[in-house]
């Protein structure tokens, strides 16, 4: 036991509690959560005609890895407390502790275990929960009706052009080579009047407009509804105004979200917030790191002093308090109060300063 690491048994005996006891924990919480939101949701996709109970279970496939990616960080500090009070209530920890283990060494198979933990959310999150993102956003913003074909594309994005206003249900594409799904281009007055609509289902690049087709155009005056061939619209907008116009971090994976700020920076739009949100989900996984070190308070002191509970309190407090610091933090770089890479990495850096002295000065 000379290593940085117990003996072999010891370790994987302890990376199996930590693993068993935190994804229990997660499957408990999913179900729970899972349900409480069905309860909310479950009326609104019913109420909508056609839908049925596989609209019902689509709604759980596509909620379920956001609740799953949430509430994994908060299952590995509880699976953390309780794997470490458990070893300390059957004197385990006292026995590792005499053979000559610190506290770093009893905590490092943990910090293995829990390292595993952060790839797999990573790959996890950029994987399935940013397409699951993007599909349950555009199907609740009809309102659970008809679920959109194509499916993480940009969506319901609206463009001033002169006095008009151009809304597109969806874009394809990027560039020139951009396809306008469900255009309708509302005509205004110079004192902003509605003097009608203009609708057609395609639209593509042409010259310096955009080409739509086959339109219907509808007089607000005199109510009629014209069918009209194709028509140049939106003179002088530019692509990016329409592929550019709306970019959810939730919704890309983190090489899709790297190249959308590439993107706006070369158009010149703001990208502060969105580059916090890419540090995020690199910082967000590695939480699960730091839950074996807050949670580590938990760990040590006898048991039969009465003050198990007490540890075990002050360490799930630990790690809550990182919960509301990262999410203040990200906050704050939304707004512009904080730098990207400070909004994303201060709470992680901040806490795991926090954890090592509180293990230094109680145990080492």
């Amino acid at each position: 036991m000379k290593g940085f690491f117990p003996s072999r048994t010891v370790a994987l005996y302890m990376a199996r509690l930590f693993l068993t006891r935190t994804f229990g924990i997660l499957a408990g919480l999913v179900l729970v959560l899972q349900a409480l939101d069905l309860l909310s949701e479950s009326g609104k996709i019913l109420a909508v005609s056609g839908n049925g109970d596989a609209e019902v279970w689509r709604y759980v496939g596509l909620r379920l890895p956001q609740i799953v990616s949430t509430f994994l960080p908060f299952s590995v500090l509880l699976g953390t407390i309780l794997t470490l009070i458990t070893m300390n209530a059957n004197s385990e920890v006292i026995a590792l502790k005499a053979a000559g283990l610190s506290a770093h060494q009893l905590l490092a198979p943990l910090i293995l275990a829990s390292l595993g933990v952060a790839a797999v959310t990573f790959v996890f999150t950029d994987r399935v929960v940013s397409r699951s993102t993007a599909t349950l956003s555009q199907w609740q913003r009809v309102n659970y009706g008809p679920l959109p074909v194509d499916r993480g594309e940009r969506s319901n994005v609206w463009v001033l052009s002169g006095q008009n206003l151009i809304q597109v249900d969806q874009i394809k594409g990027r560039g020139d080579q951009a396809q306008l799904g469900g255009v309708t281009v509302y005509l205004r007055s110079a004192t902003g009047g509605l003097r009608g609509l203009l609708t057609a289902p395609n639209g593509r690049r042409s010259g310096d407009g955009w080409l739509i087709g086959p339109t219907k155009r509808f007089d607000v005056a005199s109510g009629r509804v014209t069918m009209m061939g194709e028509q140049i619209v939106g003179r002088g907008v530019r692509t990016d105004q329409f592929t550019l116009a709306t970019v959810d971090a939730d919704s890309l994976s983190f090489g899709a979200l790297r190249s959308a700020i590439n993107d706006l920076e070369e158009a010149g739009r703001p990208v502060k917030a969105l580059e916090g949100s890419l540090w995020h989900k690199l910082s967000a996984p590695l939480s699960s790191v730091l839950m074996p070190l807050l949670g580590a308070v938990a760990a040590f002191g006898i048991a039969r002093s009465g003050q198990l509970f007490v540890r075990a309190v002050i360490g799930m407090a630990l790690g809550f308090a990182y919960f509301v610091a990262d999410n203040f933090a990200l906050a704050m770089g939304n707004l512009g109060a904080y730098p990207p890479f400070l909004a994303a990495w201060a709470p992680f850096l901040l806490f795991l300063l926090i954890g090592e002295a509180v293990l230094l000065r109680t145990e080492e």
